[in-house]
């Protein structure tokens, strides 16, 4: 109230009333002046209050009436506008509460005034509204008058304020009984109140009544007087009233206030003495009335029901029954049959629609349900009212099927309904039937015979919500649409079972929590009820006996009515959410009987269901009566009575599914519409959550599924499901998509049926057992002999049910395994298929389940489990083989490491398959195996690691698939590993088990029989390993050999240190020998012809397209793999003892390979010779690995890749013919040991290496296309090999072995090399580079040089030889060797860019100068070294060089390479410079005499060469090769001429020869003046020149010869400058005016100067030096000089000059005769 009270709020009241009073006075000023003067005092009144009080509001409503009074008169002037400004004012008043009870009496009388006026109608119920609803101010006789006011409103001419005032009169009528609410909770504490008494109690007199509930209990009376017409107590001054009116406010008190009745003794007296008789009064129309009757005919007409005041009363009806029932048993149960009667065929539509309404209004609630069933049904000579109203309902349902409501003319007579694929009009005459391609949307709706009933969307589950019931306004009855009672009542019947079955099932849980005793009679095998009850009579309260009473009479009373109501509907409905109502209706009975114990009607519904799954005349013997199923426990899939599921069979429902009968021979096919897809969910879960209480019940809904399943072709998945199939055969199984996405959800549902099993005790999961094999039994009879699909229910769902049942399995283990091993051997393929997938999911589901105790402490359990799995080993079909792998694959991957004890049981499974069942088969086999290899070798028993290693190989043996001998042969490497990492736990393990086999052997006397007997138990496993690794080496595929010869070797290499020294013996013989032995003969024996493909579209690559080529690859692997076991396990082979056999038979083996006409063969075989010499070779860096690999045309394979391992042991390319052989990329380190001490072992290698050489590089008798020409790299490999051999033979290596490897070497050099693999091998022809092979030619000579060196003086004799054989090489540089008769191509020619493929291979020859050129190089290094050795001068070393050099310098410019004449040059100096004054010492000894006359013609031949320069020679590179010339000329006069005198003369003759012939030009006419100009060697001459000059005059002569050589030279060259000088003269004079040559003007000035030099010379000589002849010659040049002054040329002048001035020494005055003769 703050908010009126507020002070800020009475302010404004104040100022609103003055304010409101002035408004007042205004208005009345002219026409009533006496309002105008009473509202001025009020003013004055108003301000005085407010002046003189603290309390406004208590004392302006203690002057209430005085303050009110001027708005009273306002109100009296009747004018409109001042009425509606003093009502404004009243009311506000009233709003602030402060009026007076005595002011609001007035103001009630000035209201009716105004009423009775008509004025102002809608403002006076305002005002009283407010009046009453404010306070409490208002009661008794002003409160009655206030209500009559607004009673009498209602009866007005004007629609608005009738509607008006009835609000009001609703609102006021409310307010009196608030108010005795609100009194009755003020007095709650302090006053006892009476309890309301049952039945008829005295009436107690209305004085005790307080002020409120006398004002409310005088209304009530009067609302009933008056609608029974009778004159009012109360409200005095009623002029008239309606029944309707007066029947809607007792409703609305009675449903509001129940609580103002049933707790004040007077107001329930009302009730029972007023109400109901009155309510049955009224209803006496309707009950006499039967419609149709001929009003005619009955003497007296009968008063017809009236709609509004029916239905009312209907309204007051449901509030009394359902608010008052306790008061009023009696009335109630009146009431109640009146309802039932209303229902029959023969009352109105509306009436029959309105008393649905209202008895569904007692449907949804349950407690009131059970109630009548007490009060009523429970009493002996009572109505069974419960009963009565779930029959009426039922027969009121039935009764609209068979007299269809009038204009219900849609369903004609005509139609029988045929099928649903319908004639065309078949959607108009019925809307409830669509054609299977119609797309019309239906409407819900029942239809049965003909008849068809929509259904209407009457009301939301569970709530009563009515229609016509609630069609107050309506006074002519409304026309009921079609359907709508259907639709009423059908709600009904879903409300009242929903109500019953939540009640009971809630009640009974709450009894079994609290009773545990409960819990084993309810969860028993059914039994009767009666039964159940004198059980439960010892341990059962009473409470609970008497509820169960009650929940059974409920059961019994309703449940045949319902079923009978639900069946016809289920028939009828068409309408998918109607049927799922229905369904569920009938599964809650049947699940609520269960729970009862009510077995005949339990099982009624569930046969109602089954028949509702399955198509109309469908044969299933169990079902065809509910009797029939109830006594007889046993039934037939095959029977043949058809009984029809209902009086309508043709059911207009949509077609989902057509399927075939399941039966013998089965007859057409059966349609499955959406119904029965419905129905049988509806089942299914029946099944699936009250599987507990099914009991004998279980039979029926089993055998149901089962056929439901094969007609909708539903087969099961894995686990045991039921997936959506095929049939095999027949018109195979045709669905919708409709039913399509309900099959996963349906298979779902089957599944967990199954599961639900879990939940139930042993017997009766014995019981579901035990129907389930008789069902397989059953269908297995079923499928023999005929190949159809079988019906597999059984099999899956006995699955499904030993799934879930796996904490108890052992108690079904047994007959469950015993028969699905029989269904494994079924001939039906479909039918074992599916046993095998049962069975092997049990064991797998066994194994895995957490058992208690677990498995790993309970072996016999764990063998039970497995022992199935065996069995099937018996079984032939490949299929369950398959499905025994693959169960065994899963269990290893599961379980594996938990296996223990059955170990070899799974092992003898894989171990079962044999190489004819198939790739599959061996497939998965060998899937078990690669598990059981890669993880769980260390989980089982060791004795079985044997098995282990014999099952892997005998996969390896398969030869159904590469791929798995492959894989095989990588589990035993696998398996080798495991041995080594767990080497000594294993062995002590396995001597363990050894000692205790030894004992029983012993005691039984026989001797322990084992393979590789004498080895110790541990090395025994690896033998095996080891033998069946070498079995699979000599395969026929060759990926198989190529694979294990691989890991063979790998293993003996990685794990043979674990072995016992003595097995190694039996690992070399037995296992490597006896291995090359076999290959090597395989190889030989191989099938050269040409594999075309690898079968189906697999392309061979070229270098493996023949047996032969991979026979060749075995071979090369397997002769790797036992040199490298040599090699790196010496140590402990060479204590063996037979060692040097093992090795004569290794070297044996490498020599047969090495000379196999097969490069890659040979090629590996030196690769191992080198590594069981354990040589490395050196990588220079120069040699980068990345040119591609050398390569002989008829095997290109790249080295590199042919042995190398897949197992990380492989050699490494490393050279730049791809192959630095030997390069040693294992795990040890390599070393060169001086462990082979044992020179018989170096001298075996030896003598093996020159068979090896001596054999390969034997050039061939005759060449055809098909001669094989060893490679490159073959031959490069094997003289590498030789150097490291040496180091260990050279103590003894004697000349002869010299002279053998001379052959060799010399051999390996001239083989050619195809022209296709030239590219690899040759550098450019440009490029100076060795090929690998000429580079370790010449190591190999280096090698022995050295050795020599430091070796004994007896070795020093091999000089002379190592020397022969290097300059055989340097003559290649100018004559290429031959190979035999082959002819070979210079490389330039080689046409190794047209290549056709498989042509015959041209052969190149190498180019041999860089080669050539090098050992020239050699040469002279080691002639430098050696030039004083006795052998080498001996030898006659020196000469040789000579005799070899002079071949390319007297080529020059024809060598095939201009280095060579270069580098011959140089070295010609280099070893002169050292060789001429070793032949000048030896000069007496006569070993050097034939040397001279060969270094002369060297020299002639050289300076001056037949060979013309090139055409395209410049002018550096000519003036550099004179350079070159001038050099040789300066070392003769060096180095041999000053040392004449130890010369032979006829040599000094030759040079001095040479020497003039140089030094004068050689002139050819033929020459162009510019090319002459150039190539005269202007240089050389001079030098020729002055070295003439010099020995001319040399100053000492000691000899006459060397003075004879002077003179000599001296008149050589003065005839040679007279010669000159003419000759330039002719040609001068002869030119005239044109210039000579510029060569011929050169050659005169250089005799001019020669000249003059010569002069200089002569005049510095002794005198005695000089011959007489001489001068004589030189003067007679004079004339000669001075003829040419004439000459034109400066040049020629100036040198002329220089000439002519030395002749002055000449002028002396003549002499006497006599004095020329002294002299």
């Amino acid at each position: 109230m703050s908010g009126t009270s507020s002070p800020e709020a009475v302010k404004k009241l104040l100022e609103n009333m003055q304010g409101d009073l002035r408004g007042l006075s205004l208005e009345c000023r002219k026409k009533f002046p006496p309002v105008k003067e009473a509202a001025e005092s009020g003013i004055i009144k108003v301000k005085t209050i407010a002046a003189r009080n603290t309390d406004i509001l208590a004392a302006l409503k203690e002057n209430s009436s005085e303050v009110v009074q001027p708005f009273l008169m306002g109100c009296g002037t009747k004018e409109p506008k001042i009425t509606q400004l003093c009502l404004a004012a009243i009311q506000r008043l009233m709003s602030h509460e402060v009026v007076s009870e005595a002011a609001a009496g007035n103001i009630i009388n000035m209201l009716w005034q105004l009423m009775e006026n008509s004025l102002e109608e809608l403002k006076l119920l305002q005002t009283v509204l407010v009046l009453l609803t404010t306070n409490t101010v208002v009661h008794d006789e002003a409160l009655s008058k206030a209500i009559v006011l607004c009673f009498r409103l209602h009866f007005t001419k004007d629609n608005i304020t009738n509607n008006t005032a009835a609000a009001t009169v609703r609102q006021v009528v409310t307010v009196v009984f608030e108010r005795v609410v609100a009194e009755d909770e003020r007095y709650k504490d302090t006053i006892d109140q009476p309890v309301a008494v049952q039945g008829n109690s005295n009436r107690r007199s209305v004085s005790t009544l307080k002020p409120c509930a006398k004002d409310a209990y005088m209304l009530f009376q009067d609302l009933c007087q008056l609608v029974n017409a009778d004159a009012p107590y109360w409200l005095v001054g009623m002029t008239e009233m309606t029944r309707t009116f007066g029947l809607e406010l007792l409703e609305s008190v009675l449903n509001d206030f129940p609580q103002v009745f049933l707790q004040h003794q007077e107001f329930s007296f009302l009730l029972k003495e007023r109400v109901c008789p009155l309510v049955i009064k009224l209803f006496s129309p309707n009950i006499k009335f039967r419609q149709g009757s001929s009003t005619s005919s009955s003497p007296a007409p009968v008063e017809k029901p009236y709609f509004p005041i029916c239905m009312r009363l209907l309204r007051v009806v449901s509030v009394l029954i359902k608010q008052f029932y306790s008061l009023l048993v009696t009335e109630c149960e009146i009431f109640l049959s009146l309802l039932v009667k209303f229902l029959d065929a023969d009352k109105p539509q509306w009436l029959r629609a309105v008393a649905v309404e209202s008895i569904h209004r007692l449907c949804v609630q349950p407690q009131l349900l059970r109630s009548f069933c007490q009060s009523y049904d429970m009493k002996q000579h009572s109505t069974k009212v419960f009963r009565d109203i779930v029959n009426a309902l039922g027969s009121f349902i039935q009764s609209l099927f068979l007299v269809p409501s009038t204009g219900n003319t849609s369903a004609t007579p005509n139609q029988t309904g045929s099928n649903a694929s319908g004639n065309a009009g078949s959607a108009q005459t019925s809307p409830g039937v669509l054609g299977i391609g119609g797309g019309a949307t239906v409407l819900p709706a029942f239809e049965y015979r003909g008849t068809w009933i929509p259904i209407l969307n009457v009301t939301v589950q569970g709530s009563a919500k009515a229609t016509y019931l609630e069609m107050l306004d309506k006074v002519e009855p409304p026309t009921i649409p079609e359907g709508y009672a259907m639709s009423v009542a059908f709600h009904c019947l879903l409300d009242l079972v929903r109500g019953i079955t939540t009640m009971i099932e809630g009640e009974l849980g709450e009894a079994e929590t609290v009773s545990q005793t409960t819990a084993e009679t309810t969860s028993l095998p059914a039994q009767s009820s009666e039964q159940q009850d004198l059980q439960s009579v010892s341990d059962q309260s009473e409470k609970e006996l008497v509820s169960r009473a009650v929940w059974e009479e409920m059961v019994n009373a309703c449940w045949c009515g319902l079923l009978a109501a639900l069946s016809l509907l289920l028939d009828a409905s068409t309408d998918e959410a109607a049927t799922e109502n229905i369904l569920k209706a009938e599964l809650t009975m049947a699940a609520l009987c269960g729970r009862l114990g009510l077995v005949t009607s339990r099982d009624a519904f569930i046969t109602a269901i089954c028949k509702g799954s399955l198509p109309p005349h469908y044969a299933l013997t169990v079902l065809n009566s509910t009797t029939a199923a109830l006594s007889s426990k046993s039934y037939s899939i095959q029977g043949q009575n058809v009984q029809m599921i209902s009086p309508s069979s043709e059911s207009h429902q949509q077609v989902v599914a057509v399927g075939q009968p399941l039966a013998l021979q089965p007859q057409g096919t059966v349609m499955l519409t959406s119904k029965n897809i419905q129905c049988m969910r509806t089942l299914l879960n029946l099944a699936h959550c009250h599987g507990a209480v099914l009991g004998t019940s279980w039979q029926l809904v089993l055998a149901t599924l089962q056929h439901l399943v094969w007609i909708l072709g539903l087969k099961p998945g894995v686990g045991g499901a039921l997936k959506p199939g095929r049939a095999v055969e027949g018109p195979s199984t045709v669905l919708t998509t409709a039913v399509m996405t309900d099959l996963p959800v349906i298979s779902n549902i089957l599944s967990r049926l199954f599961e639900s099993s879990q939940y139930l005790d042993d017997v009766s999961l014995h019981h579901l057992i035990n129907a389930l094999c008789s069902l397989s039994l059953e269908a297995m009879d079923m499928a023999y002999g005929n190949n159809k699909e079988p019906s597999l229910f059984a099999v899956a769902k006995l699955l499904e049910t030993g799934l879930v049942n796996m904490h108890r399995i052992e108690i079904l283990w047994r007959p469950l395994t015993g028969h699905l091993l029989e269904v494994c051997q079924h001939p039906n393929s479909r039918m074992r298929e599916w046993g095998a997938e049962a069975l092997t999911s049990l064991i797998k589901a066994g194994l895995t389940f957490s058992h208690d105790p677990p498995l790993s402490q309970n072996q016999r359990l764990q063998l039970l489990l497995l022992n199935p799995l065996k069995e099937l080993s018996n079984i032939s079909h490949p299929d369950i083989r398959i499905k025994q792998l693959e169960c065994v694959l899963q269990i290893l991957q599961s379980q594996g490491d938990s296996l223990g004890p059955g170990w070899p049981l799974v092992l003898g499974v894989m171990g079962a398959i044999r190489s004819d069942q198939g790739e599959s088969l061996i497939r998965t086999a060998f899937q078990c195996l690669q598990l059981v290899v890669t993880d769980f070798l260390p989980t089982m028993p060791c004795t079985c690691l044997q098995i282990v290693v014999e099952v892997a190989g005998s996969f390896g043996l398969h030869n159904q698939e590469l791929n798995i001998s492959l894989t095989s042969i990588g589990l035993l490497w696998n398996i080798s590993d495991y041995f080594f990492q767990r080497g000594e736990i294993i062995e002590k393990e396995l001597n363990k088990e050894e000692a205790v086999l030894q004992k029983q052997a012993e005691e039984k006397g026989v001797m322990l029989n084992r393979p590789f007997h004498p080895a110790s138990p541990f090395d025994c496993l690896w033998l095996c390993l080891y033998a069946k690794l070498g079995e699979l080496c000599v395969d026929p595929r060759p990926a198989v050999r190529k694979s294990a010869g691989q890991t063979l070797f790998s293993t003996i290499g990685a794990h043979g240190t674990l072995l016992q020294h003595s097995t190694w013996h039996t690992v070399i013989w037995k296992v490597l020998f006896h291995l090359l032995d076999r290959v090597r003969e395989s190889s030989t024996t191989a099938d050269k012809e040409k594999i075309e493909s690898g079968g189906g579209n697999i392309l061979i690559h070229h270098s493996r397209d023949t047996a032969e080529k991979q026979w060749a690859e075995t071979w090369v692997l397997t002769l790797a793999g036992v040199a490298r076991i040599f090699n790196t396990r010496r140590y402990l082979l060479q204590p063996l003892g037979d060692f040097s056999q093992a090795w004569d038979v290794l070297l044996d083996h490498i020599q047969s390979a090495a000379l196999s006409k097969n490069n890659e063969v040979s090629l590996a075989a030196l690769k191992s010779f080198q590594e069981i010499l354990q040589i490395v070779s050196p990588v220079r860096d120069s040699e980068k690995p990345d040119t591609p690999p050398a390569i002989n045309v008829s095997v290109p394979v790249v080295v590199g890749t042919t042995t190398a391992t897949s197992l990380g042991r492989s050699f490494m390319r490393t050279d730049s013919i791809g192959e630095r052989i030997g390069r040693y990329n294992g795990s040890e380190p390599p070393v060169i040991t001086d462990e082979i001490e044992d020179l018989n072992l170096w001298w075996a290698a030896w003598n093996s290496w020159y068979r090896i050489g001596s054999e390969s590089t034997r050039p061939p008798v005759t060449c055809d296309k098909l001669t094989f020409i060893p490679s490159q790299p073959f031959l490069t490999a094997l003289i590498q090999i030789f150097p490291a051999l040496y180091q260990h033979i050279k103590t003894g290596f004697s000349m002869d072995d010299l002279q053998k490897l001379g052959v060799i070497l010399h051999g390996a050099v001239s083989v050619p090399i195809s022209s296709d693999a030239s590219p690899f091998i040759l550098p450019s022809y440009t490029e100076a580079v060795l090929t690998s092979l000429q580079e370790a030619v010449l190591t190999a000579l280096d090698v022995l040089q050295k050795a020599i060196c430091v070796g004994s003086e007896s070795m020093q004799i091999m000089y002379p030889a190592i020397f022969d054989q290097l300059l055989a090489f340097v003559e290649f540089s100018c004559k290429p060797p031959q190979y035999g008769q082959l002819e070979t191509k210079h490389i330039a020619n080689a046409k190794y860019n047209q290549i056709q493929l498989f042509a015959p291979a041209e052969w190149v020859a190498l180019n041999y100068v860089p080669f050539a050129e090098r050992s020239l190089e050699v040469v002279v290094d080691l002639y430098q070294k050696t030039a004083c050795h006795k052998a080498v001068v001996t030898e006659k070393v020196l000469q040789n060089i000579i005799k070899t050099l002079r071949i390319p310098l007297s080529l020059k410019y024809s060598c095939p390479s201009e280095s060579t004449w270069k580098l011959a040059v140089s070295s010609l100096l280099k070893v002169l410079s050292i060789g001429l004054p070793v032949a000048r010492q030896h000069a007496s000894s006569g070993k050097f005499d034939s040397m001279w006359p060969e270094l002369a013609n060297t020299f002639e031949d050289f300076l001056f060469t037949k060979s013309t320069p090139p055409d395209n020679l410049s002018i550096q590179e000519f003036q550099k090769n004179e350079s070159i010339d001038v050099e040789v000329v300066q070392l003769i006069s060096t180095e041999i001429l000053p040392y004449a005198n130890f010369i032979p003369k006829e040599f000094v003759g030759q040079i001095m020869t040479m020497l003039n012939k140089g030094s004068i030009h050689s002139q050819s006419s033929s020459f162009t003046e510019a090319e002459i100009d150039i190539r005269m060697r202007e240089e050389f001459s001079k030098v020729c020149f002055e070295t003439l000059l010099q020995f001319s005059f040399s100053n000492k002569v000691t000899t006459p010869q060397e003075g004879y050589i002077s003179r000599m030279a001296l008149s050589v060259l003065l005839k040679r400058s007279q010669d000159v000088l003419h000759r330039y003269i002719e040609d001068e004079r002869l030119s005239g005016k044109c210039p000579l040559p510029r060569q011929q003007v050169t050659e005169i000035i250089f005799v001019l100067k020669a000249v003059s030099t010569l002069i200089d010379s002569l005049k510095k000589t002794q005198p005695e030096n000089v011959d007489a002849n001489t001068w004589a010659q030189v003067i007679a040049l004079y004339p000669t000089l001075v003829e040419c002054i004439t000459c034109s040329s400066s040049e020629v002048c100036s040198a002329l000059k220089e000439a002519l001035v030395p002749f002055k020494d000449f002028m002396h005055p003549p002499a006497s005769k006599v004095q020329n003769g002294e002299s």
